[in-house]
Protein backbone atom coordinates (compact mmCIF):
# COMPACT_ATOMS: atom_id res chain seq x y z
CA UNK A 1 0.00 0.00 0.00
CA UNK A 2 1.10 3.66 -1.09
CA UNK A 3 1.60 6.58 0.93
CA UNK A 4 -0.96 8.22 -0.78
CA UNK A 5 -3.01 5.31 0.12
CA UNK A 6 -2.41 5.39 3.84
CA UNK A 7 -2.05 9.15 4.05
CA UNK A 8 1.01 8.76 6.00
CA UNK A 9 2.80 11.46 4.21
CA UNK A 10 2.05 15.33 3.72
CA UNK A 11 0.88 16.32 0.07
CA UNK A 12 0.53 19.54 -1.82
CA UNK A 13 -2.86 21.51 -2.26
CA UNK A 14 -2.89 23.95 -5.26
CA UNK A 15 -5.83 26.19 -5.27
CA UNK A 16 -7.26 27.32 -8.34
CA UNK A 17 -8.15 30.32 -9.86
CA UNK A 18 -5.61 32.25 -8.14
CA UNK A 19 -2.90 29.10 -8.48
CA UNK A 20 -1.80 29.50 -4.37
CA UNK A 21 -0.44 26.58 -3.04
CA UNK A 22 0.31 25.26 0.21
CA UNK A 23 1.22 22.08 1.76
CA UNK A 24 -0.41 19.28 4.42
CA UNK A 25 0.60 17.17 7.06
CA UNK A 26 -0.26 13.58 7.66
CA UNK A 27 -3.55 12.83 8.27
CA UNK A 28 -4.56 17.26 8.32
CA UNK A 29 -7.27 18.50 6.94
CA UNK A 30 -6.69 20.87 3.97
CA UNK A 31 -8.50 23.69 5.62
CA UNK A 32 -6.36 23.33 8.95
CA UNK A 33 -3.66 23.47 6.76
CA UNK A 34 -4.42 26.64 4.81
CA UNK A 35 -5.34 28.42 7.62
CA UNK A 36 -1.72 27.54 9.16
CA UNK A 37 -0.15 28.98 6.30
CA UNK A 38 -2.01 31.54 5.56
CA UNK A 39 -4.12 30.65 2.72
CA UNK A 40 -7.65 31.59 3.49
CA UNK A 41 -9.76 29.27 2.34
CA UNK A 42 -13.58 29.97 2.61
CA UNK A 43 -14.76 28.24 6.12
CA UNK A 44 -17.13 28.24 8.99
CA UNK A 45 -17.61 25.94 11.41
CA UNK A 46 -14.96 23.83 11.24
CA UNK A 47 -16.37 20.30 11.61
CA UNK A 48 -18.58 19.63 8.71
CA UNK A 49 -22.01 20.79 9.22
CA UNK A 50 -22.61 24.20 7.46
CA UNK A 51 -21.17 23.31 3.99
CA UNK A 52 -19.10 26.68 3.65
CA UNK A 53 -15.96 25.14 3.17
CA UNK A 54 -17.55 22.89 -0.02
CA UNK A 55 -15.55 23.61 -3.11
CA UNK A 56 -14.69 21.48 -6.08
CA UNK A 57 -11.83 18.91 -6.36
CA UNK A 58 -9.99 18.87 -9.89
CA UNK A 59 -7.22 16.60 -9.31
CA UNK A 60 -6.30 14.14 -6.20
CA UNK A 61 -7.74 12.26 -3.86
CA UNK A 62 -9.35 13.37 -0.86
CA UNK A 63 -10.82 10.92 1.90
CA UNK A 64 -13.52 12.67 4.28
CA UNK A 65 -13.71 12.76 8.13
CA UNK A 66 -17.00 12.52 10.03
CA UNK A 67 -19.41 15.32 8.13
CA UNK A 68 -23.49 16.04 8.22
CA UNK A 69 -25.12 15.13 4.61
CA UNK A 70 -26.44 18.40 4.16
CA UNK A 71 -23.01 20.03 4.00
CA UNK A 72 -22.05 16.86 1.51
CA UNK A 73 -24.50 14.61 0.37
CA UNK A 74 -23.02 11.44 -1.39
CA UNK A 75 -23.91 12.42 -4.72
CA UNK A 76 -22.24 15.48 -4.66
CA UNK A 77 -18.64 13.36 -3.29
CA UNK A 78 -19.55 11.48 -5.90
CA UNK A 79 -19.29 14.36 -8.43
CA UNK A 80 -16.12 15.73 -7.21
CA UNK A 81 -17.01 18.27 -4.12
CA UNK A 82 -14.89 18.22 -1.10
CA UNK A 83 -15.17 19.68 2.56
CA UNK A 84 -12.14 21.36 3.16
CA UNK A 85 -12.69 21.60 7.25
CA UNK A 86 -12.65 17.41 7.15
CA UNK A 87 -11.05 16.05 4.15
CA UNK A 88 -7.86 14.68 3.84
CA UNK A 89 -5.57 14.44 0.91
CA UNK A 90 -4.52 11.18 0.03
CA UNK A 91 -2.17 12.71 -3.00
CA UNK A 92 -1.52 16.06 -4.34
CA UNK A 93 -4.72 17.96 -4.64
CA UNK A 94 -6.04 20.52 -7.29
CA UNK A 95 -9.32 22.58 -6.35
CA UNK A 96 -11.39 25.40 -7.22
CA UNK A 97 -12.12 27.54 -4.14
CA UNK A 98 -12.98 31.45 -3.76
CA UNK A 99 -10.76 32.33 -1.42
CA UNK A 100 -9.89 36.28 0.67
CA UNK A 101 -6.35 38.22 -0.53
CA UNK A 102 -3.25 36.65 1.54
CA UNK A 103 -4.08 40.10 3.35
CA UNK A 104 -6.88 38.96 4.48
CA UNK A 105 -5.73 36.10 6.38
CA UNK A 106 -5.42 37.46 9.96
CA UNK A 107 -3.03 35.28 12.19
CA UNK A 108 -4.95 32.48 14.47
CA UNK A 109 -3.92 33.52 18.59
CA UNK A 110 -4.92 31.97 21.89
CA UNK A 111 -5.17 34.75 25.17
CA UNK A 112 -6.64 35.18 28.42
CA UNK A 113 -9.78 37.42 28.49
CA UNK A 114 -11.36 38.88 31.84
CA UNK A 115 -15.12 39.11 31.64
CA UNK A 116 -15.67 43.29 32.18
CA UNK A 117 -19.10 43.30 31.44
CA UNK A 118 -22.80 41.03 31.71
CA UNK A 119 -25.74 42.71 30.32
CA UNK A 120 -29.15 40.77 29.87
CA UNK A 121 -30.46 42.00 26.73
CA UNK A 122 -33.73 39.59 26.69
CA UNK A 123 -34.52 36.77 29.42
CA UNK A 124 -32.21 34.54 27.00
CA UNK A 125 -29.72 36.83 25.71
CA UNK A 126 -26.77 37.79 27.23
CA UNK A 127 -23.69 40.50 25.96
CA UNK A 128 -20.35 40.11 27.17
CA UNK A 129 -17.93 42.48 27.01
CA UNK A 130 -14.43 40.80 27.13
CA UNK A 131 -11.23 43.20 27.92
CA UNK A 132 -7.72 41.74 25.82
CA UNK A 133 -4.77 42.17 27.69
CA UNK A 134 -3.02 45.09 28.01
CA UNK A 135 -0.97 46.22 25.20
CA UNK A 136 -1.63 43.20 23.32
CA UNK A 137 -2.90 43.29 20.07
CA UNK A 138 -6.05 41.62 18.44
CA UNK A 139 -6.43 41.63 14.82
CA UNK A 140 -9.99 40.23 12.84
CA UNK A 141 -12.42 41.00 10.28
CA UNK A 142 -15.94 42.19 11.64
CA UNK A 143 -17.45 39.28 11.05
CA UNK A 144 -15.60 36.96 12.21
CA UNK A 145 -15.89 34.81 15.52
CA UNK A 146 -13.91 33.18 18.31
CA UNK A 147 -13.41 30.27 20.33
CA UNK A 148 -13.87 29.70 24.29
CA UNK A 149 -11.42 26.88 25.12
CA UNK A 150 -12.94 25.07 27.85
CA UNK A 151 -11.39 23.26 30.52
CA UNK A 152 -12.41 20.14 29.71
CA UNK A 153 -10.81 20.46 26.25
CA UNK A 154 -14.50 21.76 24.51
CA UNK A 155 -14.85 24.83 22.52
CA UNK A 156 -17.75 27.08 22.16
CA UNK A 157 -18.21 29.60 19.17
CA UNK A 158 -19.46 32.85 19.16
CA UNK A 159 -19.38 35.81 16.69
CA UNK A 160 -17.57 39.20 17.36
CA UNK A 161 -20.01 41.90 17.63
CA UNK A 162 -18.49 45.03 17.32
CA UNK A 163 -15.94 46.20 14.79
CA UNK A 164 -12.30 46.18 15.46
CA UNK A 165 -12.55 49.90 15.00
CA UNK A 166 -14.49 50.06 17.85
CA UNK A 167 -11.71 48.85 20.10
CA UNK A 168 -8.74 51.62 19.51
CA UNK A 169 -9.62 54.34 17.44
CA UNK A 170 -7.33 54.70 14.68
CA UNK A 171 -5.71 51.84 14.63
CA UNK A 172 -7.53 49.99 11.84
CA UNK A 173 -8.12 46.16 11.90
CA UNK A 174 -5.57 45.77 14.90
CA UNK A 175 -6.89 46.14 18.52
CA UNK A 176 -4.47 47.45 21.42
CA UNK A 177 -6.13 46.83 24.70
CA UNK A 178 -9.72 46.81 23.53
CA UNK A 179 -12.43 44.71 23.95
CA UNK A 180 -14.90 42.27 22.44
CA UNK A 181 -18.15 41.90 22.75
CA UNK A 182 -20.51 39.02 22.17
CA UNK A 183 -23.89 38.03 22.36
CA UNK A 184 -24.92 34.73 24.14
CA UNK A 185 -28.19 32.71 23.67
CA UNK A 186 -28.91 30.58 26.44
CA UNK A 187 -29.33 26.84 25.50
CA UNK A 188 -30.78 25.30 28.89
CA UNK A 189 -28.34 21.97 29.60
CA UNK A 190 -25.83 24.21 27.32
CA UNK A 191 -22.26 23.18 28.82
CA UNK A 192 -21.36 27.22 28.33
CA UNK A 193 -24.22 29.26 28.64
CA UNK A 194 -25.63 27.57 31.62
CA UNK A 195 -22.16 28.77 33.31
CA UNK A 196 -22.86 32.09 31.80
CA UNK A 197 -26.32 32.89 32.94
CA UNK A 198 -26.25 31.01 36.41
CA UNK A 199 -22.23 31.56 37.66
CA UNK A 200 -20.61 33.83 35.28
CA UNK A 201 -19.55 36.73 37.73
CA UNK A 202 -17.58 39.73 35.98
CA UNK A 203 -13.85 39.59 36.68
CA UNK A 204 -14.01 35.90 35.16
CA UNK A 205 -11.10 34.79 33.34
CA UNK A 206 -11.66 32.74 30.21
CA UNK A 207 -9.61 31.70 27.52
CA UNK A 208 -10.31 32.46 23.38
CA UNK A 209 -8.85 31.41 20.47
CA UNK A 210 -9.03 33.21 16.98
CA UNK A 211 -9.86 34.77 14.57
CA UNK A 212 -11.94 32.06 12.90
CA UNK A 213 -14.31 32.34 9.74
CA UNK A 214 -14.56 33.27 6.41
CA UNK A 215 -17.67 35.49 6.76
CA UNK A 216 -17.02 39.45 6.96
CA UNK A 217 -17.67 42.41 4.82
CA UNK A 218 -16.41 42.09 0.96
CA UNK A 219 -15.21 46.33 0.98
CA UNK A 220 -14.06 45.80 -2.71
CA UNK A 221 -17.66 45.58 -4.21
CA UNK A 222 -19.71 48.68 -4.95
CA UNK A 223 -23.76 46.28 -5.18
CA UNK A 224 -25.87 46.92 -2.62
CA UNK A 225 -26.57 44.66 0.16
CA UNK A 226 -28.94 42.80 2.14
CA UNK A 227 -27.98 42.20 5.90
CA UNK A 228 -30.30 38.82 7.30
CA UNK A 229 -30.11 37.91 10.72
CA UNK A 230 -32.36 35.72 12.91
CA UNK A 231 -32.03 36.10 16.56
CA UNK A 232 -28.08 36.29 17.99
CA UNK A 233 -27.53 35.81 14.26
CA UNK A 234 -27.34 40.28 14.58
CA UNK A 235 -24.24 39.98 16.35
CA UNK A 236 -21.61 39.68 13.57
CA UNK A 237 -24.13 41.88 11.24
CA UNK A 238 -23.70 44.38 13.59
CA UNK A 239 -20.21 44.25 13.45
CA UNK A 240 -20.62 44.53 9.92
CA UNK A 241 -22.46 47.50 10.01
CA UNK A 242 -20.20 48.90 12.62
CA UNK A 243 -17.62 48.42 9.99
CA UNK A 244 -19.40 50.47 7.32
CA UNK A 245 -19.66 53.26 9.28
CA UNK A 246 -16.30 53.24 10.45
CA UNK A 247 -14.38 53.04 6.89
CA UNK A 248 -17.17 55.53 5.54
CA UNK A 249 -18.58 53.26 2.95
CA UNK A 250 -22.22 53.99 2.19
CA UNK A 251 -23.67 51.02 -0.16
CA UNK A 252 -27.17 51.01 0.40
CA UNK A 253 -27.62 48.30 2.88
CA UNK A 254 -31.12 46.75 4.13
CA UNK A 255 -31.04 44.93 7.54
CA UNK A 256 -34.21 42.21 8.04
CA UNK A 257 -33.85 40.69 11.18
CA UNK A 258 -35.66 38.13 12.32
CA UNK A 259 -37.13 36.75 15.46
CA UNK A 260 -40.39 34.59 16.78
CA UNK A 261 -41.25 37.68 19.04
CA UNK A 262 -40.50 40.68 19.28
CA UNK A 263 -37.99 40.22 22.56
CA UNK A 264 -35.66 38.52 20.73
CA UNK A 265 -34.81 41.88 18.88
CA UNK A 266 -32.81 42.36 21.27
CA UNK A 267 -31.18 45.36 20.15
CA UNK A 268 -34.09 46.77 18.33
CA UNK A 269 -33.60 50.81 19.68
CA UNK A 270 -29.34 50.11 18.93
CA UNK A 271 -30.68 49.74 14.90
CA UNK A 272 -33.66 52.42 15.08
CA UNK A 273 -30.35 54.88 16.46
CA UNK A 274 -28.73 53.66 14.00
CA UNK A 275 -31.01 54.81 11.45
CA UNK A 276 -30.44 58.32 12.44
CA UNK A 277 -26.59 58.53 11.60
CA UNK A 278 -26.44 56.61 8.71
CA UNK A 279 -28.75 57.40 5.67
CA UNK A 280 -27.72 54.14 3.66
CA UNK A 281 -28.95 51.92 5.87
CA UNK A 282 -32.62 50.64 6.24
CA UNK A 283 -33.95 47.95 8.85
CA UNK A 284 -36.80 45.73 8.39
CA UNK A 285 -37.93 43.63 11.52
CA UNK A 286 -39.77 40.29 10.80
CA UNK A 287 -41.47 38.63 13.53
CA UNK A 288 -43.04 34.79 13.34
CA UNK A 289 -44.94 34.01 16.17
CA UNK A 290 -46.33 37.14 18.10
CA UNK A 291 -48.87 36.44 20.39
CA UNK A 292 -51.45 39.23 21.13
CA UNK A 293 -50.00 40.83 24.15
CA UNK A 294 -47.27 41.81 22.05
CA UNK A 295 -49.29 44.06 19.60
CA UNK A 296 -46.93 44.06 17.21
CA UNK A 297 -47.99 45.69 14.06
CA UNK A 298 -44.78 44.86 11.46
CA UNK A 299 -43.77 42.58 8.91
CA UNK A 300 -44.49 38.51 9.97
CA UNK A 301 -43.70 35.33 8.54
CA UNK A 302 -40.46 33.68 7.85
CA UNK A 303 -37.77 36.64 7.81
CA UNK A 304 -35.71 35.36 4.16
CA UNK A 305 -38.89 35.29 2.50
CA UNK A 306 -39.44 39.03 4.12
CA UNK A 307 -36.67 39.73 1.27
CA UNK A 308 -37.90 38.01 -1.08
CA UNK A 309 -41.00 39.87 -0.61
CA UNK A 310 -39.33 43.37 -1.30
CA UNK A 311 -36.66 42.07 -3.63
CA UNK A 312 -37.99 39.24 -6.30
CA UNK A 313 -34.72 39.86 -8.15
CA UNK A 314 -30.98 39.21 -6.23
CA UNK A 315 -29.07 40.07 -9.30
CA UNK A 316 -27.73 42.77 -8.55
CA UNK A 317 -26.97 42.45 -4.71
CA UNK A 318 -24.92 40.87 -2.01
CA UNK A 319 -25.94 38.97 1.02
CA UNK A 320 -24.52 38.39 4.21
CA UNK A 321 -26.75 35.96 6.28
CA UNK A 322 -26.41 34.97 10.19
CA UNK A 323 -28.70 32.34 11.97
CA UNK A 324 -29.85 28.96 12.42
CA UNK A 325 -29.17 26.72 9.86
CA UNK A 326 -32.47 26.40 8.59
CA UNK A 327 -32.66 29.86 8.07
CA UNK A 328 -29.18 29.98 5.89
CA UNK A 329 -30.09 26.94 3.93
CA UNK A 330 -33.47 27.95 3.02
CA UNK A 331 -31.90 31.27 1.99
CA UNK A 332 -29.44 29.92 -0.04
CA UNK A 333 -31.26 27.83 -2.52
CA UNK A 334 -34.21 30.60 -2.32
CA UNK A 335 -32.00 33.67 -2.97
CA UNK A 336 -30.07 31.45 -6.09
CA UNK A 337 -33.28 31.17 -7.64
CA UNK A 338 -34.04 34.63 -7.43
CA UNK A 339 -30.89 35.16 -9.36
CA UNK A 340 -28.11 36.09 -6.73
CA UNK A 341 -24.76 34.99 -7.89
CA UNK A 342 -23.88 31.94 -5.67
CA UNK A 343 -20.40 34.22 -5.11
CA UNK A 344 -22.56 36.69 -3.76
CA UNK A 345 -24.04 34.77 -0.61
CA UNK A 346 -21.75 35.03 2.13
CA UNK A 347 -23.14 32.90 5.68
CA UNK A 348 -22.46 32.01 9.36
CA UNK A 349 -24.31 29.21 10.21
CA UNK A 350 -25.33 29.18 14.25
CA UNK A 351 -24.64 25.25 14.88
CA UNK A 352 -25.27 24.59 18.48
CA UNK A 353 -23.49 21.78 19.87
CA UNK A 354 -27.87 20.19 20.21
CA UNK A 355 -28.15 20.70 16.04
CA UNK A 356 -25.01 18.67 16.01
CA UNK A 357 -26.02 15.70 18.63
CA UNK A 358 -29.07 15.36 16.57
CA UNK A 359 -27.19 15.20 13.77
CA UNK A 360 -25.60 12.53 14.68
CA UNK A 361 -28.35 10.54 15.72
CA UNK A 362 -30.25 10.89 12.83
CA UNK A 363 -27.45 9.86 10.23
Amino acid sequence: MTSSETGTQGFQITVQPSGRSFSSNPGETMLAAGIRQGIALPYGCREGACGTCKCKKLEGTVVHGPHQSKALSDAEEADGWVLTCCGVAHSDVLLESRQVTQEGAFAIRKMPVRVILMEKKSPDVMLLKLQLPANDTFTYHAGQYIEFLLRDGARRSYSMANAPQTLAAGAGASNVNGTLELHLRHLPGGKFTDHVFTAMKEKEILRIEGPYGSFFLREDSHKPIILLAAGTGFAPIKAIIEQLQFKGIARPATLYWGGRRPADLYMDEWVRNKLTELPWLRYIPVISDALPIDAWTGRTGFVHQAVLQDFPDLGAHQVYACGAPIVIDSARVDYLQAGLPADEFYADSFISEADKAHEVASA
